[in-house]
């Protein structure tokens, strides 16, 4: 992939465990919406629909319950300057350096075999300083933080690790100690200072006015379609474009334990206890999910409009979604086409070599479509 564009630079923000390849998204975008139309997404994850939607002038919302991926999307569609995140930068290296040596000392072992004292230091300052909820720039920082919080060892903050998703404590400290492996020492404003300049070598997209939500859909639907209720003039959504979690295949909170810890969380790695947040084991419950997500959705749609859904192939999940979809959207017409897995998932470069089924794309086009 050549990154010659302020859009391709940006686009790779949020390094996501399952996450929308590139290509897809723009394809589905170009194919589905003109200029002007509005996209949704209430499985947003790192938000690559919606920043694709942005970026070519399709007005669009996502919505996330993880703020890993929601920091990344927010990002995304508004950075600070690279002047205002440089300055930070330095405010937060020089926060570091007034910590005590034993700044970290409370944490496991898994956090001094991952990090070297100065990372550890630095993490720990931006952890509790940047004000990444409300603050642009802060927000900013720490996106770019998060990409490179773990990853290629002496190309990130941590010892040998996925960037995707952290493993676990007990795992990994096993893990480098066979090996020997011990945390890169590097320089943290030199490695952001890198990061920031290439980053923004291409400046900053132009996206269309768009918006990120940090929450659950099934409240947060609600607050969207009350607006559009009190604004007249808002359009409808011309295309709905998301891929739901897949029953039983992944807890994206527990996959994302490290970086939610740098976002405020718990030091340690554990399943997921909120509504919706965990690896979902009941089909009641993943039934009861997107009935209640895509009928809400349903409400905010034009009736030329298509909604695009990418699902697992696996039986229990695709009829599932595929049952939901038919009864909330029941006169639109239907194409499903079948995705298998061209070549070896991420998930085989580390020892999994079992045979993935693969995903299927539902297809429904509006009455008036």
């Amino acid at each position: 992939m050549s990154y010659n564009t302020a859009y391709k630079r940006w686009s790779g923000v949020g390094p996501y465990y399952a996450m929308f390849p590139l290509s897809f998204v723009n394809e589905i975008v170009e194919n589905f919406t003109r200029r002007g139309q509005r996209i949704l997404d209430p499985f947003a994850g790192r938000a690559s629909s919606v920043f694709a939607g942005a970026a070519s002038g399709r007005p669009s919302i996502g919505i996330e319950i993880n703020p890993v991926g929601w920091i990344y999307g927010k990002t995304k569609l508004a950075p600070a300057s690279a002047d205002d995140v440089r300055d930070r930068l330095d405010e937060i290296v020089q926060i570091a350096q007034s910590l005590s040596s034993g700044a970290g000392n409370e944490l496991s072992e898994f956090f001094h075999l991952c990090f070297s004292e100065s990372s550890l230091r630095f993490l720990i300052a931006a952890r509790n300083n940047l004000d990444w909820r409300r603050i642009k720039v802060d927000r900013t920082l720490m996106a770019l933080i998060l990409v490179d919080l773990h990853g290629v060892r002496a190309r990130s903050f941590s010892n040998q690790m996925r960037q995707t998703k952290a493993m676990s404590p007990e795992y990994s400290v096993n893990w480098w100690s066979e090996r020997g492996l011990t945390p890169p020492h590097i320089d943290p404003k030199e490695l952001l200072e890198k990061k920031i300049k290439w980053r923004y070598a291409k400046g900053i997209p132009e996206t269309a006015k768009s918006s990120m939500w940090l929450g659950d859909s099934c409240q947060l639907l609600k607050r969207i379609q009350q607006q559009m209720i009190n604004d007249n003039n808002s359009k409808r959504f011309k295309l709905l474009l998301t891929s739901p979690p897949y029953i039983g295949l992944s807890d994206y909170h527990r996959d994302q334990w490290l970086r939610l810890w740098m976002l405020g969380g718990e030091p340690d790695y554990r399943r997921s206890e909120g509504k919706y947040k965990g690896r979902f084991a009941s089909q009641t419950d993943y039934k009861k999910l997107l009935s209640n997500i895509f009928f809400q959705s349903a409400e905010m749609m034009s009736q030329s409009g298509y909604v695009y859904v990418r699902t697992d192939a696996r039986e229990q999940t695709f009829e599932i979604t595929h049952e939901v979809l038919k009864t909330a959207f029941p006169r639109w017409r239907e194409q499903i086409i079948d995705c298998p897995y061209s070549k070896n998932t991420q998930t085989a470069l580390y020892g999994d070599k079992t045979k993935k089924p693969g995903e299927r794309d539902i297809i429904l086009r509006g009455p008036r479509a």
